[in-house]
């Protein structure tokens, strides 16, 4: 075990995964973590247990009083993010009524529970948040009709009654939900309307999406640039579709890599900025509210790094 229990975060992705010794049985759950995973203090190792990240045979496990057993097959998962819990403040709702809620999402943040974390996410944040302190025994109704990548910002909806689960699924198939993105990407996008449309599909072997030649999923991107620089371009995205990473993908084989997407050949480093996440926001988002039929048009403010690249680069309207 490791001799201090004072806390560090951990800031990069690790994964360990043993099988509790003999020697081990009996012991709570946060004191075999330290003996097995080199390098993790027990403080460490509770922080992990409580978001989320211990797995023992399959299930994850939240207690750290857990007493193990010899054999049991224990998985920890750190994804290099916070430790701490995210909660949803008043500032960050953008419009809440008895059936939907529309949440404009830090960047950073997983929107749904991983292998290394339940609390600490969008999801879990929302649960939390819509507790009736009068009932708490009751379960909130959470449907999660968007999905956005863990360092994408912005706008994203949840409807929070179960009547309006389904048309907003509905909404969503029908392509009846409008969203658009900002975008700065690298290099200096041409004026005008554009149009990319391709077949999609993620590898497995990296875990990438690409643009295939048949066999993948249909994906038109439109888009066009709204500022520019000698070096890079802001740019206004409209996803026709909505596939797994539609846009990153399709502006890098354009030649227009996100910036600090380094996932699809964006640089980590432009000029001497560092880049320390993919500059792409969810702007806008346009629907007619499930159960009123009445017209929504909601805004996400620019994420404060987001506005700060904005303003370094002097990017001037077109």
């Amino acid at each position: 075990m490791n001799s201090t229990d004072g806390f560090s975060p951990l800031t990069k992705r690790m994964h360990w995964n043993f099988i509790v010794p003999a020697d081990d049985a009996g012991l709570r759950l946060d004191q075999v973590l330290p003996r097995q995973c080199s390098g993790l203090s027990r403080t460490q190792a509770r922080k992990i247990i409580d978001i989320g990240g211990v797995h023992v045979s399959g299930r994850r496990v939240r207690s750290c009083s857990r007493s193990v057993k010899g054999g049991e097959d224990i998985a920890v998962y750190c994804d290099g993010l916070s430790l701490a819990p995210y909660t949803i403040s008043a500032d960050a709702i953008l419009y809440r009524d008895a059936d939907i809620i529309v949440l404009n999402k830090p960047a950073g943040l997983e929107t749904q529970p991983t292998p290394a974390r339940y609390q600490g996410t969008l999801y879990a944040a929302l649960s939390e948040f819509l507790v009736d302190p009068f009932r708490p025994q009751l379960q909130p109704s959470i449907g999660m009709v968007q999905r956005l990548d863990r360092d994408t910002s912005g706008v994203i909806l949840f409807s929070i009654s179960p009547r309006a689960h389904k048309p907003l699924t509905t909404a969503i198939t029908t392509h009846a939900l409008h969203k658009t993105y900002l975008a700065l990407v690298a290099g200096v996008v041409p004026p005008g309307e554009h149009e990319i449309t391709s077949l999609l599909a993620r590898s497995h072997r990296d875990n990438c999406v690409r643009s295939i030649p048949r066999g993948g999923k249909e994906a038109v991107t439109q888009y066009r640039r709204i500022a520019v620089s000698e070096t890079c371009s802001l740019v206004e995205v409209t996803p026709i579709t909505g596939r797994m990473h539609q846009i990153r993908v399709h502006l890098s084989e354009a030649g227009f890599p996100l910036l600090g997407d380094t996932r699809y050949g964006g640089p980590p480093q432009f000029g001497n900025m560092m880049i320390p996440r993919h500059m792409l926001h969810a702007q806008n988002l346009g629907l007619m509210h499930p159960l009123t039929r009445q017209p929504l048009q909601l805004t996400a403010p620019l994420a404060a790094d987001f506005q700060m690249l904005v303003n370094h680069y002097h990017l001037t309207a077109c």
